[in-house]
C-alpha cells in the first residue's frame, strides 16, 4: 500500500490546504492520504485555535473522500510530536505500507534538516513539496503546484474570508471574531 501523510497545524484551515490535498490525490498514486493535525507544532510555542476545534474543521471539510483519513494521533499525545514518531506510528498500524509520501510546504525546506531524526525520516519517506511564495524547490523532490497565495499566519493577519472553505467559514469567522479580530470578504 502507498500512502501520503499531510501534517500541520491548520490554524486555521484554508483553501491552500484543500488544494494541497486535492493535488496530492490527483498526482500521487496512493491508496490513502492521512491528514495529521498537530496538537502543537514542534517549532512553535503556542496555537491560536485549540486542537479539538482545528480537528472539527478538518473533519467537516474532508469527509467526502474514502481515500482521506484524519488521524488524531498527535492531538492525543497532548504535546508537540516529531514527524518521525507519526510516520513510525502509521507504519506500525498499517504493516502493508510500502511507500510513504510526506507532504510539506516549501516554507519548510529551510528548516527540514533540523527536524527530529531527519536522516532516519529521509530513509522512511519520499518528500513531496507544495509550492509556496515562489520558493525554489530543489530537483529530485516531487513538487505539488499550488496556486493559493495564502498561509494560516497571513490569513490570521489579513482576515480575508475568501481564503476559508465555505463549509467552515462561519465557524472560523466566529472563533476569530471572539478573539477581537476583524474579517473582510473580497
Amino acid at each position: 500500500m502507498n500512502i501520503a501523510i499531510y501534517g500541520g497545524s491548520f490554524d486555521p484551515l484554508h483553501v491552500g490546504h484543500v488544494q494541497i490535498v486535492q493535488e496530492a490525490l490527483k498526482s500521487l498514486h496512493v491508496e490513502k492520504l492521512f491528514i495529521v493535525p498537530t496538537y502543537l507544532n514542534p517549532f512553535k510555542t503556542k496555537f491560536h485555535a485549540p486542537s479539538d476545534l482545528r480537528l472539527k474543521w478538518l473533519q467537516k471539510v474532508f469527509t467526502c473522500n474514502d481515500k482521506i483519513e484524519i488521524i488524531t494521533y498527535e492531538i492525543e499525545q497532548k504535546k508537540a510530536v516529531p514527524t518521525i514518531e507519526t510516520v513510525k506510528y502509521l507504519k506500525q498500524k498499517n504493516p502493508t505500507i510500502q511507500k510513504i509520501y510526506l507532504i510539506i510546504g516549501a516554507d519548510n525546506l529551510d528548516s527540514l534538516s533540523k527536524w527530529h531524526s531527519y536522516e532516519e525520516l529521509c530513509d522512511l519517506v519520499e518528500f513531496v513539496v507544495a509550492s509556496r511564495d515562489g520558493i525554489k524547490i530543489p530537483q529530485g523532490l516531487i513538487k505539488l503546484p499550488i496556486n493559493a497565495k495564502i498561509s494560516s499566519s497571513k490569513l490570521r493577519s489579513s482576515m480575508n474570508k475568501s481564503f476559508i472553505p465555505q463549509i467552515i467559514e462561519d465557524e472560523i469567522t466566529q472563533f476569530y471574531k471572539n478573539k477581537e479580530t476583524k474579517w473582510t470578504k473580497e
